[in-house]
């Protein structure tokens, strides 16, 4: 008897939890924003600035 009773509480549970799970798939395409190029930029400057620094240093 005790099964049964697990079993009718645990069965509805299931089926309702059990179409959350699907999630829509990701879109074909994703853009890549323009924001990633100026990070981008951002960080070889940043790069270049900091070997030259050092190199200025070395001297």
């Amino acid at each position: 008897m005790n099964i049964l009773y697990k079993t009718a509480l645990l069965l509805p549970t299931l089926l309702c939890v059990l179409p959350a799970l699907a999630q829509p798939s990701a879109p074909p395409a994703t853009p890549i924003d323009g924001g990633l190029s100026i990070l981008l930029a951002a960080g070889g400057a940043y790069g270049i600035k900091k070997l030259r620094d050092q190199r200025k240093s070395n001297l």
